[in-house]
């Protein structure tokens, strides 16, 4: 795969990516997506799941419209383990993609940054929760998440990135991502394995 020629280049990555090559795909149902990012905030991929089991189970096991997500009460939604603030913001995203009007097809041909400036005015979504919006659910290939806990530890590790502050180390993590272009989002699913299977 293209991909896996270009990050090998790299001589940290070259290593990682002699593996299996991941293939991004486009999900439908953004809004939902995005909520699905908002439950899971701070929480364990297997807690965070429950939950938005929970949720789904409101609406049948189905994926809401959104309507029907402002149309539940409050207190359905704190019922399944939300707390104040994610009911809020969760309900927020509906409104905003309501009033907005916004389609998956219209958010498939935007590029990452336009995303990014349109999702993070809604309150309680941030840069970081678009951007994995912008990776899992819109494939793009080209995402770099130099805020994500998991790339700056896996980084610091691969490189031995020595730095004094966060904005030090954000800056060297995006100074060595450039020549990663235009498959960042490749490389950082590659680190996010390394450091779960092999950095130990």
């Amino acid at each position: 795969m293209s991909y896996q020629r270009h990050l090998k280049k790299d001589k940290g990555l070259a290593t990682l990516v002699k593996g299996e090559a991941y293939t991004l795909h486009k999900r439908k149902n953004t809004a939902v997506r995005l909520m699905a990012s908002i439950v899971s905030q701070q929480l364990s991929t297997k807690v965070a799941a429950i939950i938005f089991k929970r949720f789904l189970d409101i609406y049948k096991g189905k994926e809401p419209s959104m309507q029907a997500v402002i149309d539940t009460p409050f207190d359905t939604l704190r019922g399944i383990g939300l707390s104040n603030s994610k009911v809020n913001y969760v309900q927020n995203v509906a409104q905003f993609f309501i009033s907005q009007k916004i389609t998956d097809k219209q958010l498939y041909t935007m590029e990452p940054e336009a995303v990014i400036e349109l999702l993070t005015q809604i309150k309680g979504v941030g840069r970081w929760t678009v951007e994995m919006l912008l990776m899992f659910s819109l494939g793009h290939e080209d995402v770099f998440a130099v805020d994500d806990l998991g790339i700056q530890q896996a980084m610091i590790r691969l490189y031995k990135i020595k730095y004094t502050s966060k904005k030090e180390l954000q800056t060297k993590m995006l100074k060595r991502s450039l020549s990663w272009a235009p498959y960042r989002t490749y490389a950082c699913l590659h680190l996010w394995n390394w450091k779960d299977t092999e950095a130990v």
